[in-house]
């Protein structure tokens, strides 16, 4: 019997073409997990499934998304990244790939991930790279929104910015980073946690859009926060303009690829810092 190998591999996908990562049993929209698992089988001749570090919800992107899978069959990392992208649908794409150790779990392993949410501040709407940012014409102050985010900092009940679907066991985590800056009109949010919620970020994004435009004090982020009740907070933002960017795991899996990285139209000012 042949032994098994484990591998991991970083995804990009363009969250735009489909309905979310996680594939569906009695539906025939096309996610992302379907898309890679078929792909993957293929090459290996043999059915795969697929573990990622974090699901995404229709319409959010990934630049740096971490899976991993089992299989018996023998093929080279050139062998298996040429057949799995030949066999991927347009808009995603693996970056790479290579046997790991049967320890690592892309999912379990992980002890954050991050996040970056990306808004057009433009009174006009943008033609070009209308699903990977989200447009927001009311001008903003991010500077305030930075301010606000800090409340956020640390280990917290986040009811107040989960979605009622969320199949989360608790909604305490902890969150290592975040910040927001502006280059031009162009302004992102970056967030790293330990885990996050069903519709976090985009929620915590809709307690901000009011804060930067000055219709709500900067103290109101701490105060949906406290309230720990949905209801209390803002909308849900649009999905477009979010990213998985990036999983932190324990130095022992050091040789996967996935620090914190673009998208691309955001390496030129990020490289800068």
């Amino acid at each position: 019997m042949t032994e098994t190998q484990r591998y991991a591999a970083i995804v990009e996908y363009n969250g735009a073409h489909f309905h979310g990562w996680q594939k569906q049993k009695h539906h025939n929209e096309p996610t992302i997990q379907a898309a890679i698992e078929a792909a993957i089988s293929r090459v290996a001749d043999h059915p795969v499934e697929i573990v990622c570090a974090g699901r995404t919800d229709a319409g959010v992107h990934a630049t740096r998304q971490v899976i991993h899978f089992d299989s018996s069959a023998r093929r080279s990392e050139y062998g298996w990244l040429m057949g799995i992208n030949t066999n991927l649908p347009h808009g995603v794409a693996l970056q790479w790939l290579a046997p790991v150790d049967g320890e690592f779990h892309a999912r379990f392993r992980a002890r954050a991930r991050r996040y970056r949410y990306l808004i057009n501040n433009s009174p006009y709407k943008q033609a070009l790279q209308h699903d990977q940012l989200t447009w927001w014409r009311y001008p903003l102050d991010a500077d305030k929104m930075h301010e606000a985010a800090q409340a956020l900092l640390g280990e917290h009940d986040f009811s107040a910015f989960r979605a009622k679907d969320c199949q989360a066991k608790s909604p305490v985590k902890t969150m290592h980073h975040i910040q927001v800056k502006r280059w031009g009109n162009l302004i992102m949010l970056e967030l790293e946690a330990s885990a996050f919620l069903y519709h976090m970020v985009r929620n915590i994004v809709g307690v901000l859009l009011p804060i930067g435009e000055g219709s709500k004090p900067v103290s109101w982020m701490a105060e949906v926060l406290e309230t720990r009740e949905r209801k209390q907070a803002g909308i849900t933002a649009p999905g477009e303009g979010l990213y998985f960017v990036g999983v932190r795991y324990p130095e022992a899996f050091e040789q996967i690829p996935c620090q914190p990285y673009g998208p691309l139209l955001l390496e030129p000012v990020l490289g800068q810092e």
